[in-house]
């Protein structure tokens, strides 16, 4: 048992504790320096994007390296196009017979309907000389069945030409088919960007969708931060940000908000005060401004980690040091 004295002593010392405790955190807590911005860590990021193949086939060529940058529509890679070359090949051979197909059954109309225009003024002349008792009326049967064969023949040509014109279609959709396909060999990187990993080497036989590269696009760099509840209600999509990263302290980055979360990402198992509520926490997307990044894609390095400051207030004023030099 501790004596009145001594218990005394003991509650005096740990207020004493409390005090000085409180005076520590008081003094050296951090500050929010700028009124009307917010901050929050995180770490720099880009869009990834996938060089795939389209077509089954051999790898025959991978033109670059992890690490290299790429222009949008540059070529990435090749596939061996040989088969596919060959058959198209194949295929424009046909499509070249089919039109001479086409030619002939055209040349056949002229000439069946050469035929009708004959056989309709032979039985025109043959009705004038059978009325004048010239001929016999079965010389007109007999012009008349002539015009009847000539009509079938002209309507055969006709119905040949379409069926002609059917065939150069396919045949021509058939190499068309093929030359997307001797294309689709040709790999071409559909952004601008960064070589981030070399998934296949030359010789591997790839199936259609087989990734060869993944790029990281450099027109999309952003960085994710989390804030409260109170803070992340008074962020507008669109506002300025500025992006500070560890490495590069003095280098403000500029960039603009993008997306605010609809529903926060931490969240306590009950929620029953304000304290609690205050736990809420959102993320806030924020994405640096494509002029600057195009211009300075070699110094902001996806991955590095930083501060990124947005807007809780729209007429809050940037400070000096986070102006964009």
């Amino acid at each position: 048992m501790f004596s009145s004295s001594l218990r005394k002593k003991l509650i005096i010392g740990i207020a004493l504790i409390l005090v000085i405790g409180f005076a520590v955190w008081f003094f050296l807590r951090p500050k929010n320096d700028h009124p009307g911005l917010a901050s929050g860590n995180g770490r720099l990021e880009a869009t990834e994007t996938v060089v795939a193949t389209k077509t089954a086939g051999r790898l025959a060529e991978v033109l670059v390296r992890e690490g290299d940058d790429l222009a949008a529509g540059q070529i990435a890679a090749k596939l061996d196009a040989e088969d596919l070359a060959a058959q198209l090949r194949a295929t424009e051979a046909a499509a070249l017979q089919a039109r001479e197909q086409a030619r002939e059954s055209r040349a056949n109309v002229a000439s069946a309907a050469s035929q009708q225009s004959l056989a309709r003024m032979t039985l025109s002349r043959s009705s004038e000389l059978v009325k004048k008792g010239f001929i016999s009326a079965e010389r007109l049967d007999r012009d008349r069945s002539s015009l009847e064969t000539a009509n079938a023949a002209l309507t055969a040509a006709r119905n040949r030409v379409s069926e002609a014109d059917a065939g150069v279609a396919a045949a021509d959709a058939r190499a068309e088919a093929l030359r997307v396909n001797v294309n689709d060999t040709t790999l071409r990187s559909p952004v601008a960007g960064r070589v981030l990993y070399r998934l296949a080497e030359p010789g591997e036989v790839l199936a259609a969708g087989g990734r060869v590269l993944t790029l990281l696009d450099l027109s999309d760099v952003f960085m994710s931060i989390y804030l409260p509840t109170r803070e992340a209600g008074k962020v507008v999509l669109g506002s300025p940000a500025r992006i500070v990263l560890d490495a590069l302290p003095g280098t403000p980055i500029p960039a603009h908000v993008v997306f605010v979360a609809p529903r926060s990402q931490f969240t306590p198992k009950e929620v029953e005060t304000k304290d609690e509520r205050e736990k809420f926490m959102f993320r806030v997307k924020v994405r640096v401004n494509r002029d600057w990044i195009a211009k300075n894609a070699n110094i902001a390095k996806p991955g590095m980690p930083g501060v990124a400051w947005v807007q809780t207030d729209p007429n809050a004023a940037w400070p000096e040091s986070l102006q964009p030099r």
